[in-house]
């Protein structure tokens, strides 16, 4: 018998299966448009799994999708996780910790179980990018939510009008260097140092705060683009939400 792990964004789905405190091979798929029937691919046999754990932003039918896929292959009925003032050795620092997503919480207790016992600044990058501060003791000092790059570009060419026609067709370059030699390169290019810098800036002000400079721990789908980028040291977890189910499993 396994733990099914499933963590739903905004766009892509990832799920793994737990044994105890091992986490296996994780897959991802973008989840547009998802009825039952693909995430009943995703649970598979149902009389395998004693728990299936969830951690989603996605909105109402996706929910629904995934209970009904789990009733038709006789799985456990499917646990939407939220989040708490207390969990796995996180406190929330939000004033209404019921407003923090749990991607976010599960992000921190995974970059916990990984680097305990130092100040930790999580950043996840997928359609938003969001920064959580989390101190030595496991407190969750704040955060910062701003747009993902590609976010960024398309927010920028949508509501230009002088930009957009300049920026549709134009070459693109992956040199990294700030100053683009085409309107779509330099909106592309500002997108993620801005990205980047966002970060830095966050290692400051943690560092300010804490007396200590945190360990960057990224995780997203837009890692690749942004930590060539950033200045100080950062290391890359992809599963990091799973890596936090699956601690949440064993503890919470």
């Amino acid at each position: 018998m396994s733990i099914l792990l499933i963590d739903i964004g905004n766009t892509r789905v990832k799920w793994a299966h737990a044994h105890g405190s091992r986490l296996g091979t994780a897959r991802a798929a973008q989840h547009a448009g998802w009825s039952a029937r693909e995430f009943e691919r995703v649970i598979g046999p149902g009389a395998t799994l004693e728990r299936i754990l969830i951690a989603s932003v996605a909105g109402p039918e996706t929910r629904s999708a995934l209970a009904c896929a789990a009733r038709r292959v006789h799985a456990p009925a499917p646990q939407f996780l939220a989040p708490r003032r207390r969990a796995c050795g996180v406190t929330v620092g939000y004033l209404e910790p019921w407003r923090l997503g749990i991607d976010r919480l599960l992000a921190m207790i995974g970059a916990r179980a990984h680097f305990g016992g130092r100040p930790l600044c999580v950043v996840g990058i997928g359609t938003a990018m969001t920064l959580d501060l989390l101190g030595a003791d496991g407190r969750h000092r704040g955060g910062a939510i701003i747009p993902a790059p590609p976010l960024m570009v398309s927010s920028l060419l949508d509501a230009t009008h002088g930009i957009r026609p300049r920026a549709r067709g134009g070459r693109t370059s992956r040199d990294p260097a700030l100053f683009g030699r085409s309107t779509r390169a330099a909106v592309e290019l500002g997108a993620v140092y801005a990205a980047a810098a966002a970060v830095d800036r966050a290692v400051l002000e943690a560092r300010a705060l804490l007396g200590r400079t945190p360990r960057v721990v990224l995780t997203g789908g837009g890692v690749r683009d942004v930590q060539p980028l950033i200045r100080g040291t950062s290391i890359e977890i992809p599963d990091l939400v799973l890596w936090g189910l699956a601690v949440w499993a064993q503890e919470g």
